[in-house]
């Protein structure tokens, strides 16, 4: 017999069968479809894309291999990159840096002024007393780590006579107390490093020879006061966008200049060896504080001790040469000798040499239009890519040179734009903040609003928006744009951009407004202008007698239907409210103009009782009204038959002695049923207009 284990498996004699029809089913499936794909393929319906695609899928084996990476190193900010990136800006809510308290968010341009230096006051404030004070902030409760919100060391905490004394005083940047440790280690016969010593020098040059002024500290002592033309210039410019920005900082007003056998210049003297790098700090440091031709003179002495420059000293030259030199011709002569002895040095030019160059050729006249052109060519054939500043500074070179001549062209910015459009840009040079505003400007003065909208765009792309610049300068972007809009667009357009930009990108100067005023009256809109008086008040410009005054004078120069001219008798009666109730320093002054225009929309709806009021207010504010006003308010009379109201009217015409009182006078008694009372006032007034015409 045979033993149960040794019984063969019913299972297992069943599956081989199994794997061998499965073996067969997958190898011939891809088969069946192609002949079925073929089969159909003569009949006049064939597969559906989706089943051929399937059918192909099938067919091709597969060839690329999936790498998983073990692991997916994320940057700290990804999470908030990506939560970044699903949102996009609200046009109605104000500007981001101000928008920690509602209550505090600005509505007006004052009130944006005030709050920008309030916030640029506390800031510096603070981090003043937090570097004074950092044993009590050491805490970090930020993840990740934000190195600006912790204290900085500005303490000196080596109180001996060493190097690494020294080395604590140039890392603070305390110019005055390094030196005195540079001297006192001199004195006391200790060697200092050359790298030391080079980093002391390095600091000097930068500084002009004094303590940099702390952000939010005193201004020291030394510090020379600006002149009068300084403070002159500062109250002209003011702060900031529309003249508004950032507060002029001491080290922006107090410009130091070089001075003759400073500690610079006495410690380079005392160098046992000097190299490159000394010669460098201390052409880089007369150039940066005016000594220009020093400069020039103490590259000469590097070219006599056999000793090579660097980049950074032809940069330094190179952006120096029109100080030095009067003529166009002499000055790209020097710079034609420079680039020749870079190249004679085997030194290699980078960007910033380049951007020298452009921005210096922008004061040789007209030798800066072609020769703009080869420096570009010459810095792409060398492989180094142009930044936002070096295609500003061709811009001016070319704008000057036609505005020389009379006519002003696009051309060299729509090459440009053809270049940029589509490009992402970070900032490589301090001038790349200026490229939009200037490109901005060029299609404002040719009236170019395809080449305003290409502009813009690339503005939007990505974070271009991040090189616009300083306040002042993104202010003067949107100027130029919205002023270009309002010359060139359809009302409908420029009151989407309007509501776009404003508040959270612009707030309107007073140009601007009267531009859109203009662009309302242009397109027969002025229906709008109640909405655009709210805005006026919102703005803060409702004490502008010039733009009030347009904005009075548009609506009262003609008639509109019943509803409009309701409509404008209210906005009238609002700016009449509004400028007698304010309080400000300096308050709207009423003009003649203003309140005829007033007193004419009133009569328009029918307001007698306050075009009434505001006719008494020409008496108070010592203003006389126009006769044809008068004579409106007398038809309004009459076809009311305000007898008594009329008869007030004539009074005050010949309060004010005008000549066509006897005329008022005479039409009163003709077309009015008045008392005997009446008629006696009303003939005497006709009787003493009359002698007096």
């Amino acid at each position: 017999m045979v033993s149960p284990s040794q019984k063969p498996s019913v299972s297992n004699n069943m599956a081989a069968p199994s794997r061998h029809v499965g073996h067969y089913i997958q190898r011939n499936s891809r088969i069946l479809l192609n002949n079925f794909e073929q089969l159909w393929s003569h009949r006049n319906f064939g597969w559906t894309s989706a089943l051929r695609q399937q059918a192909a899928e099938a067919n091709k084996e597969p060839t690329d291999t999936i790498v998983i990476p073990r692991k997916k190193t994320w940057s700290k900010e990804a999470v908030l990159e990506a939560l970044s990136s699903t949102v996009g800006r609200d046009p109605t809510a104000y500007p981001y840096n101000f928008q920690d308290d509602p209550f505090l968010s600005p509505r007006t341009v004052n009130e944006f002024k005030l709050c920008s230096l309030s916030k640029e006051s506390g800031k510096s404030a603070a981090k003043f007393f937090i570097n004074n004070n950092p044993k009590y902030f050491t805490t970090d409760f930020a993840e990740p780590h934000i190195p600006c919100l912790m204290p900085e060391t500005v303490s000196l905490l080596l109180e001996d006579v060493s190097e690494e004394a020294l080395k604590e005083r140039v890392s603070l940047r305390k110019v005055t107390a390094a030196v005195e440790m540079y001297d006192q280690l001199l004195q006391s016969g200790t060697a200092v490093s050359m790298e030391t010593t080079y980093d002391l020098l390095d600091l000097i040059c930068l500084y002009c020879d004094k303590d940099p002024v702390e952000e939010g500290g005193a201004q020291s002592e030394d510090m020379e006061e600006p002149g009068e033309e300084v403070r002159q210039g500062l109250g002209k410019q003011g702060l900031g966008r529309q003249g508004l920005g950032r507060p002029r900082r001491a080290s922006d007003i107090m410009k130091s200049s070089w001075k003759e056998n400073n500690n610079a210049e006495r410690i380079f003297n005392l160098l046992p060896e000097r190299d490159t790098r000394c010669y460098s700090a201390l052409i880089r440091g007369m150039v940066k504080h005016g000594a220009h031709a020093k400069a020039f003179s103490i590259y000469t002495d590097l070219l006599n001790n056999r000793l090579t420059a660097d980049v950074h000293i032809f940069n330094a030259l190179l952006t120096a040469a029109p100080d030095v030199r009067d003529k166009y011709h002499e000055r790209w002569g020097l710079f034609a000798e420079l680039l020749n002895q870079m190249s004679q040095q085997k030194v290699q030019p980078n960007l910033s040499t380049f951007n020298s160059v452009l921005k210096a050729l922008r004061r040789c006249g007209s030798l800066a239009k072609t020769q703009a052109i080869h420096t570009l060519n010459e810095m792409k054939a060398m492989g180094i890519a142009p930044s936002l500043a070096s295609y500003d500074h061709i811009l001016n070179a070319f704008s000057k040179a036609a505005s020389s001549s009379g006519a002003v062209s696009t051309d060299i910015l729509q090459e440009v734009m053809s270049e940029l459009e589509g490009t992402s840009f970070t900032c490589q040079d301090p001038d790349d903040v200026l490229f939009f505003s200037t490109a901005m400007k060029i299609c404002l003065n040719n009236k170019d609003l395809e080449l305003g909208y290409r502009v813009f765009n690339l503005v939007e792309h990505g974070e271009n928006w991040r090189l616009l610049g300083p306040l002042h300068k993104q202010s003067f972007f949107y100027q130029c744009f919205f002023k270009l809009l309002c010359m060139m667009e359809h009302i409908d357009v420029v009151l989407t951009w309007y509501r776009k930009l404003v508040p959270s990108l612009y707030y309107p100067n007073i140009q601007c407004l009267q531009d859109l005023l203009q662009a309302l009256d242009t397109d027969s809109r002025l229906d709008l202008l109640p909405t655009i008086w709210k805005d006026i008040r919102a703005l803060g410009h409702d004490n502008k007698v010039e733009l009030v005054e347009e904005l009075l004078m548009l609506m009262a120069r003609d008639k509109h239907s019943a509803e409009v001219q309701e409509a404008f008798a209210a906005c009238a009666l609002d700016i009449k409210n509004v400028t007698e109730a304010d309080r400000r320093k300096t308050p709207m002054e009423w003009s003649t103009t203003s309140l005829s225009n007033i007193t004419s929309l009133l009569l328009r709806a029918n307001k007698t009782q306050e075009a009434w009021a505001t006719l008494k207010l020409f008496k108070s504010k010592n203003r006389v009204p126009k006769e044809p006003l008068l004579e409106d308010f007398l038809s309004v009379c009459c076809s009311d038959g305000s007898s008594q109201r009329a008869v007030e009217l004539v009074q005050l015409s010949a309060a004010f002695c005008l000549s066509d009182t006897a005329k008022l006078a005479k039409r009163t008694l003709a077309e009015l049923d008045l008392t005997e009372e009446q008629r006696a006032v009303l003939s005497e007034l006709e009787s003493t207009g009359e002698s007096s015409g």
